[in-house]
């Protein structure tokens, strides 16, 4: 595994280490019942760009690994589901080539890391041609037998002049969650750029550093996000691209991401972006003393977590996980959280029932299957979705026991009726 030795953003020399996690097994690793070799596993810390402020890990694994086979399904989620309307709602909002809004049926629409097609088929509906760009193999299968045209491919400037030369250029393209993925974030960029040339806009979301910061989301940390941005560091990577920010949206997913609008021409900067941009300077979000302190609550928060699923068991509690995620994967292998403390994990997507988490090899069934041990302790790992699960879990299941929610900080302990009903 590679590491860097430049700012991965601005390629400043001078970039500062700050948070080791340890070697940790690659998030969506999962491993099938009977695997006997142990799981590789990797270098995962963190710097700081103090020109920048760029958060990155100090590590790049390989994406071929990483991407190829895919197991999270944007559309197994119904939170995903309903933001994805909002979602084009907005976007629409934006598009402005003369003084009307261009109509939805006239537009053309591109979605790198398209998933399943979740968030374009709501721009198909309403009459939009769309075009989704995703690697994973199987997931590009499932979106055009679903009816999503889907290019299977590594998104980069060769393949954005191939788009665009064989489909025209876009009106919106939009990239959700996948720009802190990038190895080749420069090369992604550009692409990027490629696609704005015809005057179109850019919606490129991602989870919010400040709010990772602030809410100790150290679990969305995993060799999968290569970088973590504030909206003082994405700036200057689409800047160093000729794209400039004119506005900002705040978005649900990850547990608090931001929505940025770039094009090629400078708009009129909104009031939403500025007052974000001043709310960084504010809080010291772009310094690296704030960073420090993240580190150091993060490893208080483990001890913490850690002693209230033991203090659970010892009064005879029966526990199990919900949420499979790759930021479970985080969470559970810095805590050194195994089967003895949570004997399965519940998970809504079925292409990992039957698997085992990396590294502390749990396993991972359908919801139907982890509830019939009649828990007494749920614990939310995909704790970003914590009212939809909660809801399931009331609605579906009767749950009437406790559930532990490890994010934000600090971790709760309630239960499903006080979650809906706040």
């Amino acid at each position: 595994m590679d590491a860097i030795t430049h700012c991965r953003g601005c390629e400043c020399s001078d970039i500062t280490p700050f948070f080791d996690l340890g070697d940790l097994p690659l998030a969506n690793g999962l491993v099938s019942p009977g695997t006997a070799e142990p799981d590789a596993r990797y270098p995962l810390s963190l710097s700081f760009c103090p020109e920048c402020g760029l958060v990155q890990l100090n590590h790049t694994a390989d994406p071929e690994e990483l991407f190829s086979q895919y197991v999270w399904v944007t559309g197994t989620s119904a939170t995903a589901q309903s933001y994805a309307r909002l979602f084009r709602d907005r976007a629409f909002e934006r598009i402005h080539r003369t003084e009307t809004p261009l109509a939805p049926k006239g537009s053309f629409i591109v979605e790198v890391a398209s998933n399943d097609g979740t968030f374009l088929r709501p721009f198909q509906e309403a009459g939009s041609r769309v075009l989704g760009i995703d690697p994973a193999n199987n997931i590009v299968k499932a979106a055009n037998e679903q009816g999503i045209p889907t290019r299977c491919d590594f998104f980069g400037e060769t393949v954005a002049r191939e788009v665009v030369t064989e489909h025209g250029h876009p009106d919106i393209v939009f990239a959700r969650n996948v720009i802190p993925h990038v190895a080749n974030l420069h090369d992604f960029a550009e692409g990027l750029r490629v696609c704005l040339e015809g005057g179109g806009i850019l919606a490129a979301e991602v989870h919010y550093a400040k709010e990772i910061l602030e809410n100790l989301h150290y679990d969305s940390i995993y060799h999968e996000h290569l970088c973590y941005f504030t909206l003082k560091s994405f700036e200057a990577l689409l800047a160093r691209h000729g794209m400039f920010a004119f506005d900002l949206e705040s978005s649900p997913i990850s547990g608090g991401s931001i929505v940025v609008y770039a094009s090629l021409e400078k708009r009129p900067r909104s009031h939403q972006l500025d007052a974000f941009a001043k709310a960084e300077a504010d809080c010291a979000t772009n310094e690296l003393t704030s960073w420090n302190q993240f580190a150091a609550t993060a490893i208080d928060h483990r001890d913490h977590l850690v002693d209230m699923i033991h203090d659970a068991l010892d009064r005879g509690h029966v526990l199990i996980g919900y949420g499979a995620s790759a930021r479970s994967s985080t969470l559970l292998n810095f805590c050194g959280i195994g089967p003895d403390m949570l004997p399965v994990i519940a998970d809504q997507s079925p292409l990992k029932h039957g698997l085992l988490t990396a590294g502390n090899r749990i396993p991972i069934v359908a919801p139907d299957t982890a509830m019939e041990s009649i828990p007494d302790t749920v614990v939310i790992l995909a704790w970003n979705f914590l009212e939809e699960i909660a809801g399931i879990l009331r609605d579906t299941y009767g749950f009437t026991g406790k559930i532990l929610a490890p994010l934000p900080f600090p971790p709760t302990m309630t239960t499903a009726d006080e979650v809906c009903r706040d």
